[in-house]
């Protein structure tokens, strides 16, 4: 169980990086902490992140910009109004203009 929590611990640190107005997805998070494949595992942390005051969640998105992980925050809208927020236009769950948004921790972070 440690090594679980000691992964997310991981995700979180890189998740406070993600700078406001800009979006991740859980594969560039997983790739960057070395474990490519293990993206799931990174949307299973931000599952549990929600409660935690200090987590941009709302920031990481699937790799396609899609808001999956909306339903699991306070109402079915606090993703997407967050991300409003901070200048992120969103369509039917879809962030526009996602590319010009997208972070990348494996260019924007030192490895």
């Amino acid at each position: 169980m440690k090594e679980k929590n000691d992964f997310f611990d991981q995700v979180y640190q890189v998740v406070r990086l993600i700078p406001s107005g800009r979006v991740t997805s859980y594969g560039a998070i997983a790739k960057y902490l070395g474990s490519a494949k293990s993206s799931r595992v990174v949307g299973y942390a931000m599952n549990a992140s929600h409660t935690m005051k200090d987590i941009p969640a709302h920031r990481v998105v699937n790799r396609n910009g899609l808001l999956t992980g909306k339903m699991h925050f306070e109402k079915p809208d606090t993703m997407q109004e967050a991300l409003e927020a901070e200048g992120i236009k969103v369509k039917d769950n879809q962030i526009l203009g996602f590319e010009k948004v997208f972070w990348n921790p494996m260019e924007e972070l030192e490895i």
